[in-house]
């Protein structure tokens, strides 16, 4: 009667480690989407789903990079302040210019 016992304690077990597994890898994948994409799979995970898994390691892994100081910036588009056009940075080369990165919401 005890072996039938651990032996569904140990499937539960595998079970539940195969779908904690499957929620860090798409909770990763979510990670390395552009932030209009991952703000809206976060928006629909529930704050005890938080818990679950290393959350800031995770962010920080994922959002890493690879530009050292030093380094040339990757090019990147963004829209003017009017949001009537848009700036290409490689369009400012040979100009002084300043990137602020950080979170102003």
């Amino acid at each position: 009667m005890h072996k039938p016992r651990k032996r569904t304690l140990y499937t539960i077990a595998v079970v539940l480690l195969v779908l904690w597994g499957s929620f860090l890898v798409f909770i990763g994948w979510a990670m390395r989407q552009p932030p209009e994409k991952f703000g809206r799979v976060m928006m629909h995970m529930p704050m005890p789903a938080f818990f679950l898994f290393p959350f800031e390691t995770m962010w920080n892994h994922a959002r890493a990079g690879s530009v050292q100081p030093g380094d040339m910036a990757p090019n990147f588009l963004l829209p003017t302040q009017d949001h009537q056009s848009e700036v290409e940075l490689s369009s400012l080369r040979g100009k002084p210019v300043v990137l602020v990165f950080g979170s102003y919401t």
